[in-house]
């Protein structure tokens, strides 16, 4: 069964930075894209970042600049580097990961930015 866990989230001061990172486990084969994802209160889940398994990356406008996405597909796994946090990027934050038509998911990491 494919599995994928979120680690680092909490609650930071904004300015600050935080780092997720996202194991995956259960399958033998390579997400063509992983990503990250993340829902506010009351609004829809939206994108932050993608990563392709060639290393091509796309950022949710409201990111870039501030963060950076990366993976290690040696390890399974996709991190995100979040500087210069505000309070509008509180929300829990979700691993993804896309291998031919399926789409799979972590529980979620909460990620709340004080003033």
């Amino acid at each position: 069964q494919v599995r994928l866990m979120e680690s680092g989230g909490g609650l930071v001061q904004a300015g600050g930075s935080l780092r997720l990172s996202c194991a995956a486990s259960g399958y033998s084969f390579t997400f063509s894209t992983m990503g990250w994802y993340r829902q506010a209160p009351g609004k829809q889940r939206e994108l932050v970042a993608t990563i392709t398994n060639g290393g091509s990356t796309n950022y949710a406008d409201s990111v870039k600049g501030r963060f950076t996405i990366s993976r290690d597909n040696d390890k399974n796994a996709v991190y995100l580097q979040m500087n210069s946090l505000k309070r509008e990027d509180t929300a829990v934050y979700y691993c993804n990961g896309v291998w031919v038509w399926y789409n799979y998911w972590g529980q979620g990491t909460q990620v709340t930015v004080s003033s």
